[in-house]
This record gives C-alpha cells, structure tokens and sequence, in this order.
C-alpha cells in the first residue's frame, strides 16, 4: 500500500509540472530577513539601486532598511496617522510619504531624514503618490477623485486629471497609480471599480477599464508598457492590454480583497498581496499561479514590491513586520 501511495506521489509532481501546475518545492520563494515595525505596516518600496526598503506604518513612521543586513538605517515620523504610500525618487536621493489622516506628502532627504518639502495634498487624506519617471514632479490621488500633480521643485499643484467618480458609494478614493516607463501614460485605479489611463501630453484621459465588480486597490504597469495588472476588492487580479484597452485574464486564488500588485522587472511575474495573508506570484503570459506565500500569519498584506533586478520580493502587512523573500531562484526559471 505504501509503495503504491509514493508511486501515485512521484508521478503527481511531473503531472502538475506539465499541466502548467505550481512550481516544484526547490523552486519555492525563501524568506529571508524579517523587519519589524511597532505597528502595521502599509506600504513598501525598494530604492532605485535595491540597496534600501522604505516602509510606511499605521503610527505614521517611515523606516529605511539596509536590504543585505537587515538593519534599521533610519526612522522618522513626519505624519500624524496611518502612512499609506512610500516611494523614491528616480535617484534615490529623495522619499515621499503619503499620510491618510493628515492628507499630507512629505519629501524627506534619504540620507539624513531631514524634511525637503510638505505637500498640502487632500484634506480628507491621500491615498496613493508615486514619482514621474523624470522626477520632476509627483502624482498623488486621494478623496477628492482627482490625479493631481506636483512640481516637486516648487511644491505647487501643476493640474489635476479628473474623471474618477462614484455616485452610488459616494467614494471617490484614487489610492493607486503607476507610470509606464517611458512616463507618457498614467494609470490610476479607484474606488469607483474602473482603472484610467492617462495621457501625461494632453492631461486627457486615454481610456476607462472595466471589468472589476469591486474597489480597485492597487495598478502596476508592466515594464514594457502594454500590460496593466488590477487588484480588487472582487478577490481578483485582473490583466489588461494598454493597446486595446481590454481586459485579457483574470487572476483566481486570492480568498479575500487582493491589497497590491506589482511586476517583477523582467515583467514576466506578477505578485498580488491579498487581506487573506498570503502574497501569490503569477505566470504573467499565462494567469498560472506560481507560487503562495504564506509566512504572515493572520495578518493582512498591504504592499508587495520588487527591486531592479527582481531576485527579493518585500511584502509589509498588519502583522507589524516587513518580509524579505528570496525570488531568485523562481525567477531563474524564467531566463
């Protein structure tokens, strides 16, 4: 009987493998360091050269993180309340944060945590900011269901793209954005279930994706600009083509809202941190899930995020920690 049971085992993994299945145990994400916040924590970004995580908590710090070791570089608190987005700029000289409660940006310098310039961005709270490829400027989205732009240089509102809007939940929470490349295209996802795309030219909007019957939390593009991944409240990852601004998988595993996506610099994986506590990583040609990650407990993922050359993936959640995984070996797979 036992012999028959391991004979049905060893036949099983190259059956799964064939059928486009999960990937063998060798192939599983490691983690690999452990950061530990006072309290939740919201959102991750990797420094343009993956020597540094930013991480953003509820408290309203923002620590900087020394990738090979593991060490706390630098700790400040600049907002009163929950940080709900970190990202760096283009030359890894500066960091915004984004706070909800005081609906303010913060730059901070990244060597010395001195404060650069304060952004009066929403009243009722931001809820997403990233960095124009160019640095030049920033776009942040919040409450007031606009994109709204900033010259970082003079801290002053350049315009502001309007289109998002939700009359039936009275929402209208813009708490995700993303660049193409190139800079030419914004992407923002909404409250009120659609993801825009914007001509960063005109300042007009290019198209509406639909598809989603829940909130969108989260939009990543890909690194070749044709592909738009969405997470959302439905459970769901859905991909989309940029040309023809039509939606092409969706993305079923997740048990609950799925938090975050983002693409894995070669662009051929995709992960998506969910309210279930897991972090999944996708096939991005094909949907398959590749793996599950699941060393958070009970705690909510929040944010996931890749650094430049793709071999460690950080996910921060509820449980107060930042986790290092080590991807490398799931990424070789793709070369």
């Amino acid at each position: 009987m036992k012999l028959r049971y391991l004979l049905i085992l060893s036949l099983a993994v190259p059956t799964a493998l064939l059928f486009g299945g999960r990937q063998s145990l060798a192939q599983e994400p490691k983690e690999r360091l452990t950061l530990v916040h006072a309290d939740q924590v919201k959102s991750v970004a990797f420094s343009p050269d993956g020597k540094m995580v930013a991480s953003g908590s509820r408290d309203g710090t923002v620590k900087l993180w020394d990738v090979a070791t593991g060490k706390e570089r630098s700790s400040f608190k600049r907002h009163t309340g929950l940080v709900i987005a970190v990202a760096f700029s283009p030359d890894g000289k500066t960091l915004v944060s984004g706070g909800i409660q005081d609906g303010r940006l913060v730059l901070c310098d990244v060597m010395t945590g001195e404060e650069k310039a304060t952004f009066k961005a929403d009243i009722n709270g931001v809820g997403s900011v990233v960095f124009v490829p160019d640095g030049k400027m920033l776009a942040s989205g919040g409450y007031h269901g606009a994109v709204k732009l900033w010259d970082v240089a003079t801290a002053k509102e350049k315009t502001a793209l309007k289109g998002h809007d939700d009359r039936f939940r009275g929402v209208r929470l813009v708490n995700s954005l993303a660049f193409t490349t190139d800079g030419k295209t914004l992407a923002s996802g909404s409250w009120d279930s659609t993801i825009k795309l914007w001509d960063m030219a005109t300042g007009k909007e290019r198209t509406t994706l639909k598809g989603h019957v829940g909130l969108v939390n989260s939009v990543a593009v890909s690194p070749d600009g044709n592909t738009v991944a969405s997470g959302s409240f439905d459970n769901t990852v859905k991909l989309w083509d940029v040309a023809m601004g039509k939606e092409r998988l969706t993305l079923k595993g997740h048990k609950n809202s799925v938090t975050s996506v983002a693409f894995s610099p070669d662009g051929k994986t995709l992960a998506s941190g969910s309210v279930d506590s897991t972090i999944r990583l996708w096939d991005a040609a094909t949907g398959t899930e590749r793996a599950t990650l699941k060393r958070h407990g009970r705690g909510a993922v929040w944010s996931v995020a890749f650094p430049p050359d793709g071999n460690l993936l950080a996910s921060g959640s509820d449980d107060k920690t930042v986790k290092l995984w080590d991807v490398s070996t799931l990424m070789k797979t793709d070369k």
